[in-house]
């Protein structure tokens, strides 16, 4: 799979270097690819990302977006238990009710970057659904968003955004759990698995019945324009082949090293790199890996990733052949929600996640999708 997208995303990227040389007006090096891709960005389709941080307030996002379209897929609802305390004065809990009103579950988030906090963005289960031990799911969301001045609403940028919307698949995967043994609960699924629910749920972000609901301005309640959400979706396949290529070399990179015997251990780190990446054809003179061997703490520091580092884009194959289906079937409907649910997001590791793919798709995962979504195909 990686080998038939690699030369893709090279092609797709060469004509992004191509266009950003000739907005730069000079011979371009790898540092200056964020600059003039931001630039050319803005120029050719006209989106302000600052300018439209006022339409995606953190409340409206989560309770007009996120819990919005939960409950417009699957039936729940959420209902703040403001008598709950979480473990940190910014951590809120909702408890999630089934259509019927029977309790699911506990959703806690923790929204807002702290001293004390990592960074980044993750789920955690603290406790997992098992019918066994007759536990029903607490499920968290970590982010890190700079909390605003008191008063003040918390603005986010359409990267955080998506981020809420991802991290809240993760908890959908949690919540929606329905299997005896804990070991096997919710997300507990092999890690080029683990993604795929997440990177489901963020198709919602841009849903036109979703997005109408949610990007408001947070004083005037002035709907997002529609010129600006067309410039946002035309927006889209702009620097698909250079995050492609960036990507691809890491995971590309993490297999070369991971089928070494020890044996074959090079000496020479930059000049193993160098041959991986020219015989995977994936070098780009102005696209390094997104991460070099020496600080690749996803596949060297326990971060459960060796080997397995291709898991973001395998999933996204899942993810974008999920996409189609539903379009193709009607998009956000009880009826999708309710077989996304029983099939995929309630199953757990209690039988191979690629059976109940088959069974939810009707057929395997093809990669036509997701080269289309990329601009790749």
């Amino acid at each position: 799979m990686l080998r038939r997208l690699a030369p893709a995303a090279v092609r797709n990227a060469q004509a992004e270097a191509d266009a950003l040389a000739g907005t730069a007006g000079h011979h371009l090096e790898p540092w200056d690819w964020a600059y003039y891709s931001a630039r050319v960005r803005k120029e050719k389709f006209q989106v302000d990302e600052q300018a439209i941080r006022p339409y995606f307030a953190l409340e409206s996002v989560l309770n007009d977006g996120v819990f919005h379209a939960a409950t417009q897929l699957y039936g729940i609802t959420f209902h703040e238990r403001e008598d709950l305390e979480g473990y940190h004065p910014d951590v809120r809990v909702w408890e999630v009710r089934d259509e019927d009103g029977t309790g699911l579950g506990l959703f806690l988030g923790d929204y807002y970057t702290r001293e004390s906090k990592r960074g980044g963005a993750w789920m955690n289960s603290l406790v997992e659904q098992s019918s066994l031990l007759g536990t029903r799911p607490v499920v968290i969301n970590n982010l890190n968003i700079t909390k605003p001045a008191p008063g003040e609403p918390t603005l986010l940028s359409l990267d955080e955004v998506r981020t809420v919307f991802h991290e809240f698949g993760h908890a959908l995967h949690g919540l929606f759990s329905s299997v005896t043994y804990p070991r096997f609960s919710g997300t507990s699924v092999p890690r080029d698995f683990v993604e795929y629910p997440s990177q489901v749920n963020e198709m919602w972000i841009m849903w036109p019945e979703v997005l109408a609901n949610y990007a408001r301005h947070h004083s005037s309640g002035e709907a997002l324009p529609q010129v600006i959400v067309d410039k946002l979706n035309d927006s889209l396949l702009w620097g698909e082949g250079f995050a492609t290529t960036e990507y691809l070399g890491a995971a590309l990179l993490d297999l070369f090293w991971h089928v070494l015997s020890q044996a074959d251990v090079p000496g020479d780190v930059l000049a193993f790199e160098a041959k991986a990446l020219a015989e995977a054809s994936i070098a780009h003179p102005l696209i390094p890996p997104r991460y070099r061997s020496g600080y690749f703490q996803h596949i060297f520091a326990g971060a459960g990733y060796a080997a397995g580092y291709y898991s973001y884009i395998w999933s996204e194959v899942l993810d974008a052949d999920t996409v189609e289906w539903f379009k193709e079937n009607g998009g956000l409907t009880r009826a999708n929600g309710d077989r996304f649910r029983s099939e995929l997001l309630s199953r757990g590791n209690s039988r191979d996640p690629l059976e109940s793919f088959r069974l939810f798709r009707g057929r395997d995962a093809e990669l036509a999708p997701l080269l289309k979504r990329r601009g790749l195909d």
